[in-house]
């Protein structure tokens, strides 16, 4: 892990709810290493805002602790990234067989997709779930349970004998899958705080997206010797072995001291008030349509690319990678180049502009205003539109986690459940006009970027917070 971040030991004292970047109603959090600063033991503890439970005061990392994690920094970095790859894996992997999978149970192309929207949903769902029984027990339980039902839904999943039974194992496995990806999140929210843990998600993307690249890669040569099934096999492996990989190496991070011992009316409080938030909120939402935006991709493009435009699984794998490579470049030019030197705001916006843009190009080739276009201009725009993403996801990550130290696994569970909700939702609407067109994706995709711009300026409203700092507020 980057060692300019800071101990939490230090950052106790350091104001990050409602007084960070997102914030619209204090001074914002020092943009740099605030873990550098130097901390008057004696000073103000921190304070949530109304309507959530007060950050713990005593019970943090201790600065031998941060250390001892710093020492594994590499390995642990390396364990979160695979946790936050499974999900892509577990998706990505299985698309170039949704065709085979259509033919096999036979169903249609619309319920299929189902089996995406299904998994989608379960994630969603259990991340609400899951995030406030991290915070109230702790990381590891919750993650090494949900890692257990998660090797067995796969399992089964490779058995199923119907499109049904398969649409309901893939929303347990959705459901178990969550504990991985709200979990990671919230072990970086313990560890780091501002421009550092923008800089973390950056480098988690560059882990965790390696599986996009690999997965269909993956998923096509499985399909050369085996059928769909096969991949789930190929998952449950995975699944154990990264199980295994959490229970010898993933430490807990968050010690009983700083954890909540409230039951579900204090889990619901929280969430309530990290939602009416309106800063957060809207960071939320904004991550959420943009993550939709890119769901309509993965769901449609299998479809798109082999059925309208005749490529081969192997092809599609190959494109897909490639406009995986561009999401990892450009989320590492966002953490390496950008973050600390432009306000992730700037970047979030500029990433938000393009996204519109290149969607937008997508719904102009796909209706005909440009006539009749090949498979290589699609390609392209889905490349731009893939690449925008790397500065898209991680900065909502993080600027909305600013803003919530005190309970940090419930907001990464809104944070995801919002997003894998609005992609659930997205996901069918793609396929809504039947496999031979492409244009219900590329609308999907204009709708929701522009609602991500406009629920972006409408509610994070950055131009304020910016003339704060400006003015030394």
């Amino acid at each position: 892990m980057p060692d300019s971040g800071g101990s939490r030991a230090q950052r106790e004292h350091i104001p990050t709810s409602g007084t960070g970047p997102g914030s619209d109603s204090a001074p914002p959090t020092p943009h740099g290493d605030a873990g550098a600063l130097s901390v008057d033991p004696g000073a103000p503890q921190v304070t949530a805002p109304a309507g959530l439970p007060a950050a713990p005061e005593a019970g943090g990392l201790t600065a031998p602790a941060v250390k001892a994690a710093r020492r594994t920094g590499f390995l642990v970095t390396m364990v979160l990234g695979g946790l936050t790859a499974l999900p892509p894996l577990s998706m990505d992997m299985y698309l170039p067989a949704l065709p085979a999978v259509t033919d096999s149970l036979a169903a249609p192309a619309a319920t299929i997709q189902l089996t995406l929207t299904a998994c989608l949903a379960g994630m969603a769902l259990g991340q609400l779930v899951v995030g406030p029984m991290s915070d109230r027990w702790g990381r590891r339980r919750p993650l090494l349970l949900g890692m257990v039902v998660y090797v067995i839904a796969t399992a089964i999943c490779a058995l199923a004998p119907s499109a049904e039974l398969l649409i309901g194992f893939r929303l347990l496995q959705g459901l178990a899958g969550a504990a991985g990806i709200v979990i990671a999140r919230a072990v970086v929210r313990d560890l780091y705080d501002g421009v550092e843990m923008a800089r973390f998600f950056s480098t988690l993307m560059l882990i965790s997206g390696v599986a996009p690249i690999i997965a269909p890669l993956i998923g096509g040569q499985v399909m050369r010797f085996t059928d769909w099934r096969g991949i789930f096999a190929v998952l449950t492996g995975v699944g154990v072995v990264l199980t295994l990989v959490v229970w010898k190496w993933l430490h807990e991070t968050l010690p009983p001291g700083s954890r909540h011992t409230g039951g579900v009316g204090e889990a619901l409080r929280t969430m309530r008030g990290l939602l009416a938030d309106r800063v957060f909120a809207g960071y939320m939402i904004t991550g959420g349509l943009a993550f939709a935006v890119l769901f309509a991709y993965i769901s449609a493009s299998p479809f798109v690319v082999q059925e309208i435009y005749g490529a081969s699984p192997q092809t599609f794998s190959l494109l897909f990678g490639l406009n995986s490579i561009g999401l990892i470049a450009v989320g590492q030019i966002n953490g390496k180049l950008l973050v600390g030197r432009i306000s992730l705001d700037k970047v979030l916006g500029f990433g938000l502009a393009v996204i519109v843009l290149a969607a937008v190009a997508l719904l102009l080739m796909t209706t005909g205003v440009f006539g009749e276009v090949g498979l290589v201009p699609i390609a392209a725009g889905l490349f731009v539109l893939m690449s925008a993403m790397g500065v898209a996801m991680p900065n909502t990550n993080a600027q909305a986690l600013m803003r919530t130290k005190h309970a940090a696994g419930s907001a990464s569970a809104l944070l995801g459940t919002s997003s894998f909700l609005i992609g659930a939702i997205a996901s069918p609407l793609v396929g809504i006009a039947g496999e031979d067109t492409a244009v219900p994706m590329a609308v999907v995709q204009v709708v929701c970027a522009v609602a991500a711009v406009g629920c972006f300026l409408g509610l994070c409203r950055p131009w304020q917070r910016a003339g704060r700092e400006a003015g030394g507020l």
